[in-house]
């Protein structure tokens, strides 16, 4: 399935904006949900972001990827030098890298990216077009 490029960055932009309003007013969510609804866009955003440099791959390729960019990103916090924290101290460096360590952060990631493929798929099934004679 080819992608277009312009519909995976206005959704890469989308994600953003999304996943910066879910920590900024983390009120309009439900409580039970913490800060994971914002992780979960991260990573469909990390998704997002490898379907655009691969627009023809296929979904489980791409989730695969998204979910082996966002557990190493995730492992990467178990590594504490002064030099990575300072990076992390900062803004950007917070939102790209994370701080801490925590299964649960995996474990959203995996949802993000299991609804992102759902999506994706159901879409795709729509798009569909019949071939001749098939109807």
């Amino acid at each position: 399935m080819a992608r277009k490029r312009f519909w995976l960055f206005a959704g890469f932009v989308a994600v953003i904006v999304c996943g910066l309003l879910s920590r900024r007013y983390p009120f309009l969510l439900p409580a039970f949900l913490g800060k994971y609804p914002g992780d979960a866009l991260w990573a469909v955003m990390v998704y997002l972001g490898c379907a655009f440099v691969r627009p023809g791959a296929a979904t489980g390729r791409l989730a695969a990827s998204a979910l082996a960019i966002c557990y190493l990103d995730e492992l990467s916090q178990l590594y504490q030098a002064p030099w990575i924290n300072a990076i992390r101290a900062t803004t950007a460096g917070h939102l790209v890298l994370g701080s801490t360590f925590s299964w649960h952060d995996m474990l959203a990631y995996t949802v993000g990216i299991a609804l992102v493929v759902v999506i994706t798929q159901r879409h795709a099934g729509r798009n569909r077009r019949p071939r001749p004679g098939s109807i």
